[in-house]
This record gives structure tokens, sequence and C-alpha cells, in this order.
């Protein structure tokens, strides 16, 4: 089963926590903080493959996790690091938002790793802590949490060559004859369920990639028929071949309406580089019908070529016209920007939203200070104590004293729930 479309749910790692220690061995007095450092969450990465070529594997499966980092120990020795998440998606793989539907990446190139993730910060250990004031710290941090999201995947063959047409047009015997692609072939309507990559040796050493799109009909740009599933594959292609059927009843019909749907699509179809071609013209009803047909769409602009994809007739005329249309034609160009790395976005720290929920309950909202809260080791007075200060500091415990907060109410920070005192 070819599938294109797919939504997972990805974790980062959560980074591990910082050491409370201090250094005890016999005969050395007062040996200070020698807590470590927690070790950092794995990060979320995507890999092009040139292996796959759907996303099957993500169907099985929709959860996905990093490793955590390990906690820091004593004698200042940092926790390891936790494992990296690593997904390989076939290439052409566009990821996004799947709440916004934001491009985060898009893999174009074999081999190329993205971080859509990336795992927490593990936290630092007391010895951080220690001044000339203050020695003996009893404060360190915990990890960063990692960061979840829901993302859609969406799948675009990267091929050179898409061939496009009217259902039973002979799209698919036609990559038979030019590739060792091995298509479903028969003789009704919508034979071709999915696209079928083929590759195109032309010459010695030239080749080709080529792609058979499942049969389009009129609506399609709206989701009749099969065509609206798989239009988002000839996004990715740089020449078209647009084939007709000799023995259609209208072919110059057929031909306008599907360049009028590639147009409602997406406006850039409509200037990609096209060669009509008009196949079965082995059959004497559609050679009689070649010069009109022809001589209209030439004179719309187009190159214009007829073969037999059955007998082989004008098949390597074809294919050469087509490898001079793909080396003129520029490569398609990539969904994402040019850097599609996301690790975590940018905050200045002041963004935050006090809310009351209740009587006596009020929530702070704030990626940063929900952040800073999650990190903070409560259970020690030194780690609260820093916590106070950077309230103050933030504009934070201004904001609440002038919403009305009162000593007892209960202040939720993120996943903390605090007790507002004096």
């Amino acid at each position: 089963m070819f599938y294109d479309e797919a939504k997972i749910f990805v974790r980062s790692g959560d980074g591990g926590d910082g050491m409370i220690s201090f250094r005890r061995e016999k005969y050395v007095r007062q040996g200070g903080p020698d807590g470590g450092d927690g070790g950092r969450g794995g990060n979320v990465v995507f890999i092009a493959s040139t292996h796959l070529n759907s996303l099957s594997t993500f169907q099985r499966n929709k959860h996905y996790r990093a490793g955590n980092g390990v906690h820091g120990t004593v004698q200042r020795m940092t926790g390891a690091g936790g494992d990296d998440l690593r997904l390989e998606a076939p290439v052409g793989t566009i990821i996004r938002n799947a709440e916004t539907g934001d491009v985060l990446a898009d893999l174009t190139q074999p081999g190329q790793e993205v971080v859509v993730l990336a795992g927490g910060r593990g936290g630092r250990g007391n010895i951080h802590y220690a001044t000339s004031r203050h020695q003996a710290p009893r404060m360190a941090e915990r990890g960063e949490p990692g960061e979840e999201l829901w993302l859609r995947l969406e799948l675009k063959l990267i091929a050179d060559v898409g061939i496009v047409g009217v259902p039973n047009a002979g799209k698919s015997t036609l990559l038979s004859v030019v590739s060792a692609a091995r298509p479903k072939i028969a003789d009704y309507p919508f034979t071709t369920l999915q696209p079928n990559l083929g590759v195109v040796t032309i010459g010695e050493y030239d080749t080709l990639v080529m792609a058979d799109i499942p049969g389009l009909i009129e609506g399609a740009s709206e989701g009749v028929g099969l065509g609206h599933d798989f239009l988002r594959h000839i996004e990715r292609t740089r020449v078209l071949v647009h084939l007709l059927d000799g023995l259609a009843a209208e072919p110059l019909a057929d031909w306008r309406m599907i360049n009028e749907e590639l147009a409602l699509y997406n406006p850039v179809l409509a200037t990609k580089p096209q060669l009509v071609v008009l196949n079965k013209i082995d059959l004497p009803d559609t050679r009689a019908a070649e010069p009109d047909i022809r001589a209209a769409i030439t004179a719309a602009g187009y190159p214009f070529m007829s073969l037999s994809a059955v007998t082989g007739e004008g098949v390597q005329a074809m294919l050469y016209e087509v490898k001079r249309l793909a080396d003129a034609a520029p490569p398609a160009q990539a969904t994402a920007a040019e850097e599609p790395i996301i690790i975590r976005p940018p905050s200045d720290g002041k963004e935050f939203t006090v809310k009351r929920e209740g009587n006596n309950v009020w929530r702070v909202r704030g990626k940063d200070i929900e952040r800073i809260a999650a990190m903070t080791y409560f259970e020690f007075d030194d780690a609260a104590r820093r916590f106070q200060t950077m309230l103050e500091k933030s504009g934070i415990t201004a904001a609440l004293t002038e919403a009305g907060v009162k000593v007892g109410d209960s202040v939720f920070i993120g996943d903390q729930e605090l007790e507002w005192g004096e």
C-alpha cells in the first residue's frame, strides 16, 4: 500500500537533573560542592533516505520519543546524554506542524538530516552556584523538559518527469515500456491507484526518473476522482509529459481540461515545460486524426509528438526530447527555507499571562517561566529563594499583586503548584 501522508507524535528527551552533592573524603575537611551536571536530552532528527518510497512506517507507529539525559552524579561527573531519535523518511518528505500547518523542514537531498525538536538542556549541579560568599550552595537545576509536537508528514515524489493524462491514456503502459517499472495495466479506468516511479535509461549513461500519475478527470483539483490525492507529486517534477488518448472522443478537450485542473490546483504547474504526446498512433483512426491534433497543439505553443506505447513507434524520439526539456528546465524548488532546521523558537523571556481560574486559584503562563519552574528544586530553600527572585525580576510578582493575589492563594506555573506567601 502506498502512503504519502501520515500524522505522528514526537517528543524530545528530558535533560538530566543536576546533582546537589558535597565532597566527603577522609582527611579532606570542607570539601565543597561537587555535584555534576545532568546530560542533555535526545533530539528528534529526520533523515532523508533513498531506500524508502512511502510513509508506510509511520502508519504502523504513531508515537516516538527520544531518550532522556542521565542525572549528574558526585565528583563533578556529568550524566550521559540521551539517545537521539533518528527517523528515516523518503526523499521528498515535507514535515509540518500539524496544528499550525507551518513547514518545519523539507527533505530534498539524500542523507539530509534535520533536527525538528531539540532535547532538553541538562540541569546544572551545585558546583556552578558556589561563590566566595556562598561556599556551600544547596541549589541545583532539574533537567529541562523535552518538547513535544504533533507532526504531519507529506510525501511529494521527486521525479524528473511526470506523466499526466486522462484514465486509460496509456501512461502505465508507457512507463513499463521505457523502464523496469511494472505497474498494473488493464483496460478499465483508474487501473492506476498510486503513483509509480521508473528509472529510464537514455543512450548509454543518461537516466531520468519518470512518475506515472493516476488518471485525472474534470474536478480533480477539487477532489473528484483519484487525481487530487496525487497531484502534489507533480509539483516536484521538472517536465510534464501530457499523454493524449488517441481513441478518446475529443483528445483536445481532454488536454484543455487537464491543463485547467493543473492550474487550479497550483498555478506553478501551468508554467512547467510540457510535452504533449499523442498515444496509440498505430491505430488507423488515431493516425488519421493526428494532423489536426498536432496543428492545434503547436498553435498553442506546446511541443508535440506521436507514439505507440504498445509497438514502440516514436518512443525513443520522445525520450530524447524529454531529456532535452529536462536539462533545460530549472530544478524543483524546495518548500521550506534554505536552512529548514528548527531547534527551538527564540524567546525574549518577558512574555507571560496571569489569569484567575477560580476562588484563590491563579495560573501564570509563559514559556520561559514554566521552563524555569520545571527546572527548580523547590524542596531546597536556596533554589526556592532564587525562583522567587526571578519572579520579581520578570515582573510576575507585580502582575499577580496588581491582579489581586492574596496570601494563601494557589499559583500554578506549569505543573508546579505554589502557595503565595508574604
